[in-house]
């Protein structure tokens, strides 16, 4: 109730609470604003876009197969160039983005976690993650996942309109 008499919108708060905050409103306060001022940004929106892409192919496999995708992906399974950018670039963001959230820096984890904006649109443009071969569709799929994995310590963007 309080915030939305702060005029918080309904979706961002619904994002954040599923995300990991451990019920402590001044962080879901920090980290709705946080949010609110990154998806102002086309780097926000753009972002939006790639990661909410990524979790639906990911929530339909889940879904389709009746598995999860949670264990890291096999590097050695990695053949197409922009998969293994995407994934040079989720390691990169996880350390930046990590070290910014410990410090309660949503801004600069949101910043980082942004710079994977280009490698996702790469990555969707060049790769087919519904490959015929399970091992590297798996992979991909495990690849995906990470990227949720990455941008739920902010808020669960799938809940985000728009």
């Amino acid at each position: 109730m309080y915030l939305r008499d702060k005029g918080a919108r309904h979706d961002l708060v619904d994002a954040v609470v599923a995300a990991e905050c451990h019920g402590d409103l001044v962080l879901i306060v920090r980290k709705i604003a946080a949010l609110e001022a990154f998806l102002k940004t086309d780097d926000g929106v753009n972002l939006l876009a790639g990661v909410k892409r990524a979790g639906n192919i990911l929530r339909s496999a889940e879904k389709t197969h009746g598995a999860t995708y949670t264990d890291r992906p096999d590097h050695s399974l990695l053949v197409e160039e922009p998969e293994i950018a995407l994934s040079a670039a989720i390691k990169t963001v996880e350390s930046q983005s990590g070290a910014a959230l410990a410090k309660e820096e949503f801004q600069a984890g949101l910043a980082s976690i942004a710079t994977l904006r280009q490698a996702i649109d790469d990555f969707f443009n060049a790769v087919m993650v519904n490959v015929d071969d399970e091992a590297i569709r798996t992979n991909r799929l495990r690849l995906l996942n990470r990227i949720r994995k990455v941008t739920v310590a902010i808020a669960d963007f799938a809940k985000i309109a728009g």
